[in-house]
This record gives structure tokens, sequence and C-alpha cells, in this order.
């Protein structure tokens, strides 16, 4: 298999150095006249923004993860301390947030470089290199902002460098916030700047790069977002614009379904084995990890031998042995709730495959758990960190067409029913099949449910219950039939509350932010709710 040597190119844009509250830099040394001189350079900066994208895996998981209502906060089952707990409370904040726009304007000032020097100069690119290079990069941009529209709505928008000869003027840096209607219209704009560059550049695909079908599957989730999410925004908030956009949410994942490119693999736990890497059809976008390039941190998710192993009881009763073999790696700073892993049938695989379950004594009342689907592969009598992370991948296709169909008044069953298969496999029967009984609600909460088993630690789940909807339309971050107990036995309450909390649908600006930057605002509400004048 291919490697990317991501890191190879990285040394190129180390060159830009933070300097104000939306991390632009002050000097651009990748322009130098030594650089943007041939293809390779080029190819070169391009695998340093996936380098960059690469390192976004954690915000994926911070941003889409954390405030779902799946997860456990404080204390783990083991004892050890749990990570991000007020974020997973839901404890939104002017003074407790994510920092510094989560390090998104960083990126994205490299990719407004990248675009600026292949569209007006490298003149040595055919038009089929530019084309394939552009489509890459305006599809990478489009992704971080949409990932900051879902966010903190309205964000200032960037696409100029305001950066020239190793000068700066710190006033030209400062930026107020664009609406959530223009942020919205520019995302769309990327995405269409994308699809056209890459009909010019031609059809190469890579699961590790992105390619038109990541901006294909990027379409379809902010069509699918712009037609069921209204976003408040003190200049101009988004209408959720319903079927239109769902007609292009549709078409665009049709033409993911009929390239014949991606399927369903068999079994579940393939999609995350390190040793399937090269065989995973259903990868659309991968983030690629190696020991010999690069580990994640899927050591936080598992647990830690000295503090179980010979005292703990796996599900069966029996004494716990360290059956991941990680010696002395592992620490629980992510728990699920008993509640949710308990959800899933123990007939359906993605159980097995996602979590491993403990007790801490014999009769099985106290549980516990580790998420398993980051625990990368053993060599040399070492666990290495380093199977794929899935940015895009197949089964969400499927799951996001049941919910577009679902929107159009349109039967969702039967692609419902294809990832419900898959999970179940030889337990399969026609007591596990869902039958669309043409109720919305209904169909909106069974595929809720179905994405919160396949997608666990994929990013999804918080994104998921603001877009999804009850009988009236409304986000299920407000409803409880989408809520999962903290305690078993415990009653289920809403994630958030809508008399109070409609605010925390968006995430605040952090002070200091908001302090380095004169025009800038803070997010929709949260004055308001906090009294800040």
């Amino acid at each position: 298999m291919k490697k990317i040597f991501y890191s190879i190119a990285g040394a190129f844009l180390l060159g830009f150095a933070s300097c104000d509250s939306l991390d632009l830099a002050p000097e651009d040394y990748a322009a130098a006249g030594s650089f943007w001189q041939n293809e390779a350079q080029v190819s070169t900066f391009m695998n340093g923004l996936h380098t960059q994208l690469r390192s976004d895996y954690e915000y994926t998981f911070n941003l889409g993860e954390l405030r779902g209502g799946t997860m456990l906060n404080g204390t783990s089952t083991i004892g050890t301390s749990l990570t991000n707990s007020s974020v997973i409370r839901n404890d939104i904040r002017t003074n407790n947030t994510f920092s510094d726009w989560c390090g998104y304007y960083a990126k994205i000032l490299q990719v407004n470089h990248f675009i600026d020097e292949v569209e007006n100069a490298c003149t040595f690119l055919t038009a089929s290199q530019r084309g394939a290079y552009l489509g890459k990069a305006y599809g990478i941009r489009a992704y971080y902002y949409f990932r900051l529209y879902q966010t903190y709505g309205g964000v200032p928008l960037e696409k100029d460098l305001k950066v020239m000869g190793g000068s700066i003027d710190l006033e030209a840096l400062y930026m107020e916030r664009s609406s959530a209607e223009e942020v919205l219209a520019s995302i769309k704009a990327d995405i269409e700047a994308s699809e056209q560059a890459f009909a010019a550049g031609g059809d190469s695909f890579d699961k590790y790069y992105w390619s038109k079908y990541a901006t294909l599957f990027l379409k379809a989730q902010v069509y699918l977002w712009s037609a069921k999410v209204s976003t408040n925004d003190y200049k101009a908030a988004h209408a959720a614009t319903g079927e239109a956009d769902l007609k292009i949410a549709e078409s665009a994942l049709n033409s993911i379904i009929s390239s014949n490119q991606f399927a369903l693999l068999d079994d579940y736990a393939n999609v995350f084995e390190y040793s399937k890497k090269a065989q995973n059809k259903e990868a659309i976008m991968a983030l690629y990890f190696d020991r010999t390039e690069a580990t994640h941190w899927g050591a936080n998710f598992v647990y830690t031998p000295s503090l179980i192993v010979g005292s703990y009881y796996d599900k069966n009763g029996e004494v716990f042995t360290d059956v991941l073999s990680l010696g002395t790696a592992g620490i629980v700073r992510y728990e699920w709730k008993e509640s949710f892993v308990k959800s899933f049938d123990e007939a359906d695989s993605r159980r097995a495959a996602t979590f491993l379950e403990y007790y801490q004594d014999a009769t099985l009342t106290k549980f516990g758990s580790s998420m398993v689907k980051l625990q990368g592969h053993l060599a040399d009598g070492n666990r290495y960190f380093d199977n794929d992370i899935m940015l895009m991948r197949y089964a969400d296709v499927l799951l996001m067409m049941a919910e577009v169909q679902n929107g159009l008044g349109k039967d969702c069953a039967g692609y419902i029913n294809e990832v419900r298969k898959r999970a179940y496999g030889d337990n399969w029967s026609d007591a596990y099949k869902y039958v669309d009984n043409g109720d919305y609600a209904a169909n909106e909460l069974a595929i809720l449910k179905e994405r919160d088993k396949e997608f666990v630690c994929e990013g999804k789940r918080w994104f998921d219950v603001i877009r999804m909807h009850d009988a009236n339309k409304k986000p299920l971050v407000f409803s409880t039939a989408a809520a999962y107990p903290d305690a078993m036995g415990d009653e289920a309450l809403p994630i958030l509350k809508e008399a109070t909390e409609q605010h925390k649908l968006l995430w605040s600006v952090n002070i200091g932010v908001l302090n380095g930057d004169p025009k800038l605002t803070q997010t929709w509400g949260y004055n308001e709710a906090e009294g800040i004048n």
C-alpha cells in the first residue's frame, strides 16, 4: 500500500506563525523565490494540507461527539479522571469553551495561500493538474468552514492572504463575523468550485486524499444541514430551506452510490482493522496512521491494565485479563454510558466491535467499558494506536440517504436495513428489519438510533441531534426520546432544555479571542443568557 508521507510536507506550512485571534500569519516563508517553481513543490504543499487535515481528528471528536449525550463525565468506572467533562455536561459559557476557533483559521490560511498560488501563478501546471489540485483545496476549505458554521454559526469569512512581504497591518486582520446566511452561501460556493475543478482534473481516487467523492459527501452534509437546521444570528439568520436543498443532497448521495466505487464491508469490525486498510472499500475519506509515521490517541479510550487486570471481571463473570495486550499503555479518558452501550442488541456485531465490557465485581453489578475502535495493532509485543480514522464512509451515505428520503416523504427503510443487515450478520432475520410506517418522527428517531450505533467515536452524534427532528420539526437535542439516562434505571432527560438553552445549539467564542479583536462579537444568545451587556 502506498504511503502518504504527509509529514515530509509539514515543514513548509510551519513557516506560518500565529499572531492574532484568527491565528493568521505575519510571514509567508513558503512563498520565497525557491518555492512554487514546479509541480513537485505544489504536490508537497498539498501533502502538507492533508497533514493539517489529519491533525483535525481530535476536534472532529470534540465538536461532534462530546456534547451528544452518550458519554460519562467526571470519573470513569475504573477511577480515572475523564477529560472535557464540563463540555460533556454541556456547561458551555462565555468563559468555558474551546479556544481560538479550534485552530481552523490557521488551516484556512494555508488553503487560501495554496488556492492563490495555483490559480494565479504556477503556470507550469497542466489544466488537468490545476483542476485536481484546486478541487482538493476548495473542498478542504469548504470542510473547515462547514465545521466552523456547525459550531459557531456566523463566523469571520477569510479568503484572502492579508500577508505581504513579511510585514503585517494588524488592523487589516481584524474581522467581524459574517452572517450565518453569508457563511453558508460561501461554503456552497466553495463546494461548487471544487466540483467544477474536479470536472477539469480527472477522476483519480485515493481514500487518503480529498477527492471528488469527498466533495460530494460534504455537499450532501451541507445541503442536508441547510435543509433542516435553522441557525440563529444577529445579522441574517439561516432559515431551514426544506425540500429544495434535500433534493440537492439526494443528488450528491446518488452520485456516490451510482459510482460503484464504495460498498459496505461484510464485517463491521474490519472497517477499523489495521490489517484491512487496503481492502477498505467503505472509506471515502480516511485519515492515515501508521507507527512508522504517526499514531493517534486511541490509548485514551482503553483500560489501564494496572487498574483492572486481575481485579475486574468480564461479562461472563471471569477474572479480567489483558485481552488487548496493552502492557503499560492505556488510560480511560473517555467512557460511554452503560445505558448507551446496552442499547445495542447482543446480536448486533457493532456492540462487541465497539465496546469491551467489564464489571467491578463477579456479580456483574458495576458496569464499565472501553471503546476499542481505535485499538490499532500489535507488533513486536507492543500495541501501536495506528489504525486509520474514518472521516467519511459509505455507511454514512446510506443513512444520510435514509434521512433525505424521510424528509421528502419517501420510504427510507431500505437504506436503514442495508446498514442494519451488515451489523447483525449471521444473526439477521426479519425480526430486525425496520419497516417505514410513514411516520416522519418515528423514522427520524430510527435513523438517529442506527447512526448512534454505527458511528460511535466518529464525531457525528452532537450534529445529528441538532439536525434531526421530532414530530414538530424541532431538534432532537431537546427530546427525551433521543436521550440516554446517566445511569441505568434513571429517567432520560433532554440533552438541552428548550426553554433556556437555545443559545447552546452553537458554541460561545472564548474571551481571549474576543479581547484580541475589537470587531468580533459573541455568539448569538450568550450575552443575553448570562446577563452580559
